[in-house]
């Protein structure tokens, strides 16, 4: 799916599988590429709405940035209730495009300053690759931070 979304807007990306992993750092790890250069998505919610968070693998969302960036207390969402969102995708394995799934996106400045980032592109065995600044003129993100614990 998102393949296809990527091809529709004529973006330069590399679709790369490999072996099977569940964590953002051991998906970084089987691609060979740093934690930093891996995006990972959070889903949080008000309660009400859900939000994309996209941060490197190696960090974690601080929520009281997360509440200040968002204008809104948010908290984890279950992937319970997250599955449904992502109807298309594993769970877990969300790519960092949530305006695709009506979903506001939230990427943290850390992630901005790579070249080249690495997501998940809805399976625990394949990532696709692309430039950084590519991804924000497509997905159009609100930059902030927070993320926390590097």
């Amino acid at each position: 799916m998102i393949e296809e979304y990527l091809k529709n807007k004529g973006a330069k990306f590399e679709v790369v599988r490999h072996e099977l992993a569940y964590t953002a750092q051991e998906t970084a790890a089987t691609e060979h590429v740093t934690g930093y250069e891996f995006a990972k998505t959070v889903i949080v919610t008000d309660g009400d709405s859900y939000y994309m968070l996209v941060l490197p693998a190696p960090y974690h969302v601080d929520m009281k940035k997360a509440k200040k960036l968002i204008g809104k207390k948010v908290k984890l969402a279950s992937e319970k209730k997250t599955g449904p969102l992502f109807s298309e995708c594993e769970v877990g394995a969300e790519p960092p495009f949530g305006s695709v799934f009506d979903i506001p996106t939230y990427v943290d400045e850390t992630l901005c300053g790579q070249g080249q980032i690495v997501f998940r592109a809805g399976t625990h065995e394949k990532t696709i690759k692309m430039s950084c600044d590519d991804y924000c003129e497509l997905e159009q993100p609100t930059v902030g931070s927070f993320a926390a614990g590097a």
